[in-house]
């Protein structure tokens, strides 16, 4: 007969970890009720206690200055970015790992490489590309940086994930015909998914937020982001604080939309390499 083991409960790490959630949440709520409050009276009022008279006027407010541009052009930015650099990072991945040439490796250090280069030691240069190619203050000029930044990480993880797909896999499409387009599309894409949504997320989250490239390569506010848009709107409402918190608010939500449709991806593709 089995003996049943009884463990000793971690209080210390349930402490710790209650403690952790306490420090995540009370900014969060912090910051969604105060997008519920008027203005009138805001300094008056315990930060911390639900607003007397709720309102949604706060968000009425940011919607009529133009926030659904900058959020439109946010998602064009983000949704090129992460779509170019997924399918760049996925064929240079599958030739790093299934290219039999030194340039195979070559390349993959090159990747690395590109790993060590700080964003900011190269905006000067980037600025001076971007304004030769006549791109300056477009949502290209927005784009293109991003995904040069974004592909040697993205590279590097999906290049592991694709080293631990047996390659009698690989040999049976081949004995049967299939190209390299083939087997990328039916079995690389496939099994490597968690780490394709994990390079996604990751990737969009980053130019989601980004706000150096934004700030230095565009200027009217017919190409401004969301970013951008947070800080005109911090000195539009220079006082207005729980408008500056909506708006803050509506730029989160499709993020936090993004995760927990692609959360069990991302979940998957970052504990992957933790049980070899």
């Amino acid at each position: 007969m089995a003996t049943k083991v009884r463990t000793r409960p971690n209080l210390l790490g349930g402490f710790a970890g209650f403690l952790w959630l306490l420090v995540v949440i009370v900014p969060v709520y912090y910051v969604v009720i105060t997008s519920l409050r008027r203005q009138r009276g805001f300094f008056d009022a315990n930060p911390l206690s639900l607003p007397a008279d709720p309102t949604l006027g706060n968000y009425a407010l940011v919607l009529r200055n133009d926030f659904l541009r900058y959020f439109t052009n946010t998602v064009i930015v983000t949704a090129s970015t992460v779509v170019i650099t997924v399918a760049v990072s996925l064929m240079a991945a599958y030739y790093v790992v299934r290219g039999r040439t030194r340039f195979a490796g070559a390349t993959y250090n090159a990747f690395l490489l590109g790993l060590a280069i700080p964003l900011q030691a190269t905006i000067i240069p980037v600025f001076y590309l971007i304004t030769r190619a006549h791109l300056y203050d477009t949502l290209l000029a927005v784009v293109l940086p991003s995904v040069a930044f974004a592909i040697p990480l993205s590279v590097v993880i999906l290049a592991n994930f694709l080293r631990d797909v047996p390659n009698e896999l690989f040999e049976s499409m081949r004995v049967d015909g299939a190209g390299h387009w083939r087997m990328l599309w039916s079995l690389v894409l496939p099994l490597v998914r968690p780490a394709v949504v994990t390079v996604a997320v990751y990737d969009g989250l980053n130019v989601w937020n980004g706000f150096l490239f934004p700030l230095i390569l565009t200027q009217s506010s017919d190409q401004r982001v969301l970013p951008m848009a947070l800080w005109a709107f911090q000195g539009q409402f220079r006082v207005n604080i729980p408008a500056v918190l909506a708006a803050v608010v509506l730029s989160t939500i499709p993020v936090l939309a993004l995760y927990i449709l692609g959360r069990r991806y991302l979940v998957a593709g970052l504990t992957a390499g933790f049980g070899k």
